[in-house]
């Protein structure tokens, strides 16, 4: 699984140790058997990592229930950035500078998070 995911078999431990994944059973002589969609959580563990997203971080987020409203939250998220312009908008000229960027970067983040998601398998 470790090299069909292109990763160390001390990363896969790695990962498991800290709940990012975890096995699906164990064999009798008790190696970790892991779901093939796991190899896709990896792949995205890693695409996160290299965004600068610490793995606790990611753990945590894994953990969170998920959404059940999820056009709601983004909605809500659409909106927040619509203030943040609407303040750039209302400001002097170093605050819009700083605002219009903080809104550049919002929507970038939020466009990398659903590229993300996109493939990502259930929790397991």
């Amino acid at each position: 699984m470790a090299a069909q995911a292109g990763v160390s078999p001390r990363t896969v431990d790695f990962y498991t140790s800290l709940d990012l994944i975890a096995p699906a059973a164990r064999t009798g002589g008790n190696y970790r058997l892991y779901h093939p969609e796991v190899i896709e959580r990896i792949a995205t563990i890693r695409a996160l990592e290299t965004h600068g997203v610490p793995l606790q971080e990611i753990a945590a987020a894994l953990r969170q229930p998920v959404a059940d409203d999820l056009d709601a939250r983004l909605d809500q998220l659409d909106n927040a950035l619509h203030a943040l312009q609407a303040a750039a908008r209302q400001s002097d000229e170093h605050a819009h500078g700083l605002l219009t960027a903080l809104t550049a970067r919002a929507h970038a983040l939020i466009a990398t998070a659903l590229d993300l998601t996109a493939g990502l398998p259930p929790p397991v």
